[in-house]
């Protein structure tokens, strides 16, 4: 989903460019928070609260951070996507208008736009927890980029951190599923992967020890994906980046087209549309 965890590749000529604001506040007024249960579970698991120092990797437009922030922890968040993280300025930086700061309004995070190993900070203290929310295990090659990027930050993290890796649950168990195949099945033109792939048992596990942490327990969350209609869950779906592929192996307008059909199963009596889910996230420690 974030372009930080996700290889991006350029765009064929024959398709319409995207508008990365559009597709970022997208993801953050539609997508985003079919998460928040994911957040929340791993945040009251690791009682994340004052005196916590989180750092998001892939941070998107800022809602888990904002989440953990609430809790009273200093957060840090870096992503390569410029829009997204413009997103996640708005959400955590405050108004000195609407606070009360004449004087500048304390801030609340930190926000990096770049690579994982950008998210240093010599004149803070090392983070107590790393979070990876950016669900794995749905597109081939989807976890490739996880493994450098923990590398790269696992030392900027005290010893025995808590590293929160997020995946796909089972396909029978994940409604969405079914609608993703369609950018598998749309993608086979391009016989380069990146299609839908089916989640293995211990995709999180190996992530987490290719990159040099101990697993060290693991939960399961429901995340329903729920939307007020047809074409707000498709420009949901699109924002997440999974169908990009499909996009370049046909064209925006197909890609749109399939999904819609393939969401007709899931769409109720009032219009909305619903697709109940399951997510997997891992606990690992640093080294």
């Amino acid at each position: 989903m974030t372009p930080t965890l996700v290889p991006h590749h350029p765009r064929t000529a024959s398709a319409p460019p995207v508008d990365p604001a559009a597709r970022a506040r997208d993801w953050a007024e539609i997508q985003e928070r079919m998460l928040v249960p994911l957040y929340e579970a791993a945040y009251e698991h690791l009682e994340v609260g004052a005196g916590s120092r989180v750092l998001g990797l892939g941070c998107g437009s800022g809602l888990a951070l904002l989440m953990a922030a609430a809790r009273g922890a200093r957060v840090t968040g870096v992503d390569s996507d410029r829009s997204r993280i413009a997103l996640a300025r708005e959400r955590l930086t405050p108004d000195p208008e609407l606070s009360g700061e004449r004087g500048g309004a304390p801030q609340i995070a930190r926000l990096v736009e770049g690579e994982p190993g950008d998210a240093a900070d010599p004149g803070r203290s090392r983070f107590s927890m790393i979070t990876v929310f950016q669900p794995i295990g749905c597109t081939a090659g989807d976890s490739e980029g996880l493994v450098p990027a923990l590398r790269a930050v696992a030392p900027l993290a005290e010893r025995g951190s808590p590293v929160v890796l997020a995946g796909w649950g089972p396909p029978e168990r994940c409604a969405t599923s079914a609608v993703l195949r369609v950018a598998s099945r749309l993608t086979e033109r391009l016989r380069a992967g990146g299609g839908w792939r089916p989640t293995l048992r211990d995709d999180l596990e190996d992530v987490a020890t290719r990159a040099g942490l101990k697993p060290d327990g693991s939960g399961r969350v429901a995340c329903p994906f729920g939307y007020a209609d047809l074409e707000s869950a498709v420009r949901g779906l699109l924002s997440t980046g999974l169908f990009d592929a499909a996009v370049r192996a046909t064209d925006q307008a197909q890609v749109e087209k399939e999904v819609t059909e393939a969401l007709h199963p899931h769409v109720r009596a009032d219009g909305t549309v619903w697709m109940p889910n399951v997510f997997r996230y891992l606990i690992a420690r640093t080294p």
